[in-house]
């Protein structure tokens, strides 16, 4: 493997279509402005690097990039890529990661709008991350250790399971498919709205209307906390640890809860009379 050392690119495609080269302490940034810096690569290792250039990695296969930069410049940085592994490093360009496979990520700091659509097989651990629509249309997510701050997160994503997460977004998983999130804090509004084959287990559920118009959803000793108007329309399996706020109008299935202020039976479809679900509350009860 050949190594680059302490080099400073600025060419438009300056390292097109490169084999197994390895690049430690390189700046890719100055007035020619290029973009496309190593495209069409193949076994690439990026060590210490700055990259304040757009599209770096489109095409590449089999590439590591640990200890790095990609500033809020280095917009759309990886697309159409396969074979990455990614550690301790900044991923701060808008769209930094689209439409690539079998990724993994360690220990990464990303503030990206956009970021994760149309991706399959990724392994996230530890990372904190600030974006909008985050990892639409994505399949097979592995997250743990996860901090998420942002909005329409997780949209339309299949096959997926995130444990030990921490996600402060509003309209989470609308549209998920069979996903699982473990001993996880889900904080924001309208969580998981039609989505199917959903289960949350040990999680801490947090803001106004969530969990509507959902199939076979699942939630297992969940804590909810200032939730109003939830479950509308669902099919619901449910076990709440804590008072609810209210719920309203589920469709069908079982709802176990300690407590919960008001129930809301006002649908033609799903009142007293004609709903398929149940709705057990505790023999404690106080809530008024």
């Amino acid at each position: 493997m050949k190594t680059i050392e302490n080099k400073t690119f600025d060419m438009e495609r300056s390292l097109y279509g490169s084999r197994g080269i390895s690049l430690a302490g390189c700046t890719f940034d100055g007035p020619a402005d290029g973009e496309s810096a190593l495209k069409e690569s193949e076994d690439i290792r990026v060590l210490d690097c700055f990259f304040n250039l757009r599209y770096p990695f489109w095409h590449d296969r089999g590439l590591t990039i640990a200890d790095s930069e990609m500033t809020e410049l280095c917009r759309a940085a990886l697309w159409y890529s396969t074979g990455i592994e990614i550690t301790d490093s900044k991923l701060h360009g808008i769209k930094a990661l689209r439409e690539c496979s079998r990724v993994k990520m360690q220990g990464c700091d990303v503030i990206s709008p956009e970021f994760g659509w149309s991706v399959q097989d990724i392994r996230m651990e530890k990372c904190r991350v600030q974006s909008e629509y985050f990892m639409m249309r994505s399949e097979r997510l592995d997250f743990r250790n996860v901090e998420l701050k942002g909005k329409y997160s997780f949209q339309y994503i299949q096959d997926s399971v995130f444990e030990d997460c921490n996600f402060d977004t509003k309209d989470a998983f609308w549209h998920a498919k069979n996903v699982t999130v473990r001993n996880s804090v889900v904080k924001g509004e309208y969580l998981a709205w039609y989505c199917e084959n959903v289960t949350f287990e040990n999680c801490r559920i947090i803001g106004t209307q969530p969990l509507c118009y959902c199939k076979s959803l699942r939630l297992i000793n969940c804590e909810m906390v200032d939730t109003d108007l939830s479950f509308e329309k669902s099919d619901v399996e449910a076990k709440i640890t804590t008072p609810v706020v209210s719920i309203k109008n589920p469709l069908s299935g079982h709802i176990y809860v300690p407590c919960v202020e008001e129930i809301i039976l006002d649908d033609t479809i799903c009142d007293g009379k004609n709903s398929k679900a149940e709705i057990v509350v505790g023999k404690q009860c106080c809530c008024a």
